[in-house]
């Protein structure tokens, strides 16, 4: 398992070393006679900092037109273009940055001031003679929470966004359930190291053995500047400092009553297997949450994280996506643009509120909610009963309780514990040192349409532990495909905000819920397999278990092995569509 992190921490490195190696050897050049080009702005914040934007018109308008915002971190040459495109269908092409990045002579600090810098943007865009005072907002991951961030204290001139993929920090970036990952620790270099991208550290394969070094070493997690040779990474040690979903998260996008002021248009693309999944669909349940009126619609289909954003993968991971799923996202985006800010008709993809592939079906579904995608569920047990090593997904609730028990030394660096599948969608086997769960086969075909949920009922040793539970599906083939997954600590299981810890040795109860939302026909005759585990890797926090901050833990307070009893009482839910 920890290879396969090691693979997709070097596929990340890869992609980006292949993009930025493009832009190097061809940057983009376009004939400007035709334009009004302006790629040196800067625009003054209310508390003094400066923002560096460009703007791209089409020479020889007149009248105002609204215009498409995209504000990011990453600065690259192909800005231009996103801007130049802009212009070409109709509106101002605008591209601002964090503060601190390309002209701005600040220092940059990601996620903390992009809500009020875009508003900034935004204001300055509306007393433009070239501005209708119409703006719409869009892109993917980073640049969709740069989005959301500016709905906290709503523009008026912002009239519509659509973010993709959509980062949430606090929430699913760097820590997902409380749990913080590694892979965020070498971006922070790459966004701020310089004003542009620093490509050259960022795929510098030092990266690559770095989440085994700090496995091996048993040290702290904040060490990891350290064990690089560098100093203080004191953007990472602050997210660090705060392991609940606080005050200092709450700040940098809206929370709670905040989304009920939202009142705009919103169009959200995300995919099953897009990483940045968990923050859009967040985004959107605590939207409708607090304005059930939000004309607010989702796009989601079998996507990774970059093919949501705007031209899907015809093959993804080794999965072959159905033909129907290949939807030009990027030129609905601007349809969706051309709805809102110029009166043209809706996006024909966009039949109810939550529009969304069904994978092995090669069909598009649409429910006016996401609690709507379904209409009925699976309820299964994790039983006691096994065969060899495979325990019963059982649909009937035990009569007597039981448990499975499971140890796991974190002294030991031998080997590694991790929820970590989905760089791959289809396996042959799956090798894990989990716990597998399997149900009987399917009596029918059936369509799983919504993110599955459960509680898992456990007796541990000591105050706290970091779970998983991923789902698959077995085939008729005997194949695995893989669905969905959970990853979180355990004392944060009933509030983000507020850890409490377990009492050693005392059954308790832990609800999970944030999961990852998947849609595919179930085929007669397929098997459904749960795989239960304890995170023991580098890829993210090692929890101890010894209710201190995991920060400071060490493997000095590994301590006697980690006990689990999984008991047989511990159900998960799948929404299905009958």
């Amino acid at each position: 398992m920890m290879m396969r992190n090691f693979l997709s921490l070097a596929f990340f490195c890869l992609f980006f070393w292949s993009s930025a190696m493009a832009q190097q050897a061809k940057p983009f050049v376009f004939d400007r006679s035709d334009y009004i080009v302006q790629d040196s702005i800067l625009i003054k914040t209310p508390d003094g900092a400066q923002v560096s934007a460009l703007v791209v018109r089409k020479k020889g308008v007149t009248e105002p037109l609204p215009t498409i915002l995209s504000f990011t971190v990453y600065t690259r040459q192909t800005d231009l273009k996103k801007a130049k495109e802009a212009a070409d269908k109709g509106y101002v092409g605008v591209v601002a940055y964090t503060r601190g990045k390309k002209n701005s002579p600040d220092i940059p600090v990601p996620y903390e001031h992009d809500g009020a810098d875009a508003n900034a943007v935004i204001d300055w865009i509306s007393k433009q003679a070239w501005s209708n005072k119409k703006v719409g907002m869009y892109g993917g991951s980073y640049n969709g929470f740069a989005q959301w961030a500016a709905t906290k204290k709503l523009h008026p001139a912002l009239k519509t966004i659509v973010p993709s993929a959509a980062a949430s920090p606090g929430l699913d970036v760097p820590m997902t359930n409380n749990v913080v990952m590694t892979f965020p620790f070498s971006w922070t270099y790459y966004v701020t190291n310089n004003k542009l991208l620093d490509n050259e550290d960022y795929n510098n394969k030092q990266w690559n053995d770095l989440d085994n070094r700090w496995y091996q070493s048993g040290k702290a997690y904040p060490t990891l500047d350290s064990l690089m040779g560098r100093p203080k990474n004191t953007i990472f040690r602050r997210w660090l400092a705060h392991p609940s979903y606080d005050s200092y998260w709450q700040a940098m996008i809206p929370y709670k009553t905040d989304f009920a002021k939202i009142n705009i248009p919103i169009l959200t693309t995300t995919g099953y297997f897009d990483g940045g999944q968990i923050g859009a669909l967040y985004y959107y349940r605590e939207h409708l949450k607090y304005n059930p009126k939000a004309e607010h619609y989702v796009i989601i289909g079998p996507y990774g994280h970059f093919g949501s954003q705007g031209t899907p993968d015809t093959v993804y991971n080794g999965y072959k996506i159905d033909q129907a799923a290949l939807i030009p996202i990027h030129d609905i985006i601007y349809e969706w643009f051309a709805y809102v800010l110029k009166g043209g008709p809706k996006p024909s993809v966009l039949k109810d509120k939550i529009n969304y592939q069904l994978m092995g079906s090669n069909e598009w579904r649409h429910a006016p909610s996401l609690k709507k995608a379904g209409n009925d569920s699976l309820v299964l047990y994790l039983s006691s009963k096994h065969t060899d090593s495979i325990y019963k997904l059982d649909a009937k609730k035990p009569m007597k309780e039981a448990f499975v028990k499971q140890v796991v030394d974190f002294k030991d660096r031998t080997d590694t514990h991790s929820y970590f599948w989905q760089r791959n969608i289809n396996y042959d086997t799956l090798y894990h040192n989990g716990v597998m769960y399997e149900s009987d086969p399917l009596p029918q075909a059936v369509d799983l349409a919504q993110n599955f949920t459960g509680q898992i009922k456990v007796a541990i040793n000591k105050k706290d532990m970091d779970y998983s539970v991923v789902l698959f599906e077995r085939t008729v083939e005997g194949k695995y495909f893989y669905l969905s997954y959970f990853m979180g600590r355990a004392s944060y299981a009933t509030n983000v905000s507020k850890r409490t810890l377990l009492t050693p040795g005392k059954k308790e109860t832990i609800p999970f819920s944030n999961t990852y939302m998947s849609a595919k026909r179930l085929s007669k005759g397929s098997r459904i397999v749960v795989l239960v585990n304890i995170n023991k890797s580098g890829s993210e926090q090692i929890n101890y278990g010894t209710g201190r901050d995991v920060n400071t833990e060490t493997i000095k307070d590994a301590g006697k092995p980690l006990e689990i009893k999984w008991f047989n009482d511990s159900y998960v839910v799948l929404p299905i569509l009958r």
